[in-house]
């Protein structure tokens, strides 16, 4: 019996040992991804969590807007969360109402905008700004996103082009669907998203990005949230996210990996 109370006092420390180095490897790690980002987060989660150890628990929602999914109505219900991959400057002000945790920004890509049609309907031409004003009046119905590419094309594109007052009436701002898909099923003939978006939808041609003098970059980066229960799995999921491992999976979903 005397004997025994060592071994025993062992087997206890190795037990709880194990259970301690257990729960530092298999972290659960709450994302949230903007639409812009999210076909090159989805290629790469089986990768980190082979990598890691750690399991991704994922939703997806706009960086901005007062959809129901978007990132700002999940933290103003008080969503649990350790990773927001969004545009930056939603990123930005999230920061600063404390909501994401300073200091915590990462960039991980560059994200362009471009026009979509349902498959096998006539591709205008957008080669130049004269083009896309052309293109925006002939259009019976336009398609745009309710994030970072719908404001900048509601707010300042239109405005610029002088046509605010011709296309936004026929234009709809789309909630909670990618844009991609109400052209596909017919119910606009011209649709304008970040490329990374447009580019998994079946049923819809490219028609391409933007030309630069309309062009608007956005970048997406990810940030820890304020009140993460898994901060440092969380620094590790984007310490990947934003490694050379993750590059090749970013640029073949139409974003420009940040180097």
């Amino acid at each position: 019996m005397v004997k025994a109370a060592p071994r025993r006092r062992f087997i206890l420390v190795a037990l709880a040992w194990l259970a301690s180095a257990g729960g530092a490897v298999a972290a659960e790690i709450r994302v949230v991804s903007s639409g812009g980002f999210t076909a090159a987060y989805d290629s790469l989660i089986a990768e980190f969590e082979r990598r890691s150890g750690h399991t991704l628990v994922s939703s997806y929602g706009a960086s901005m807007g007062n959809a129901p999914d978007a990132i700002p109505q999940r933290l103003a219900r008080g969503e649990p969360l350790d990773v927001m991959i969004l545009a930056a400057p939603a990123l930005d002000g999230f920061i600063r109402e404390g909501k994401a945790v300073e200091g915590s920004r990462v960039d991980l890509a560059a994200s362009r905008i471009g026009f979509a049609v349902r498959a096998g309907a006539p591709k205008p031409d957008i080669g130049s700004v004269e083009a896309v004003r052309r293109a925006l009046l002939e259009a019976p119905s336009i398609a745009y996103s309710a994030s970072a590419s719908g404001v900048y094309f509601s707010t300042e594109m239109v405005q610029r082009l002088g046509i605010a007052d011709q296309v936004l009436p026929k234009a709809r701002r789309i909630l909670s669907e990618r844009v991609g898909t109400v052209v596909a099923r017919g119910d606009a003939e011209l649709g304008l998203q970040q490329l990374s978006e447009l580019l998994p939808i079946q049923g819809i041609d490219l028609v391409g990005p933007l030309p630069p003098e309309l062009q608007r970059v956005t970048l997406f980066s990810a940030g820890i949230a304020a009140g993460a229960r898994e901060p440092e799995a969380a620094r590790d999921l984007i310490r990947f996210l934003s490694s050379p491992a993750a590059a090749a999976a970013i640029s073949a979903t139409g974003l420009d990996p940040v180097r």
